[in-house]
């Protein structure tokens, strides 16, 4: 299984190659995605992205994980969420939303099993 391109996005917008769904925010892996719903862990801009944001895609088996912080950087990534990703033995890479796409596409082309998350807003 191949992860999915994400074909297009823009402020509040993101669209993902498989999914007729237009997410604000998301989680892509190899063979899916879906919402990724801050609220399941009780994210907020700081102190950022938890090890439970990222748990879900790392269980499928990822060798890479890029994390969109936001068209403006404003989502933090905690040295705690970074430490749990080297555990796992992830290549992590932390960009702003447009970069980290550009990236995540670019990986999925190469056919790594490549994951995200993705912030589309501030």
């Amino acid at each position: 299984m191949s992860s999915p391109e994400i074909a297009s996005l823009s402020w509040g917008q993101m669209k993902v190659q498989g999914s007729t769904k237009t997410y604000k925010d998301c989680k892509v892996w190899p063979g899916g995605s879906r919402d990724w719903d801050w609220r399941e862990t009780g994210t907020e801009h700081s102190p950022g992205v938890q090890p439970a944001d990222v748990e879900e895609v790392v269980k499928k088996g990822v060798q890479t994980l890029v994390i969109g912080r936001g068209m403006s950087e404003a989502l933090k990534v905690p040295p705690s969420t970074l430490e749990y990703l080297e555990k796992q033995g992830i290549d992590v890479r932390v960009l702003q939303t447009e970069k980290a796409v550009k990236e995540y596409n670019a990986l999925a082309a190469q056919g790594v099993r490549v994951g995200g998350v993705f912030h589309s807003t501030c």
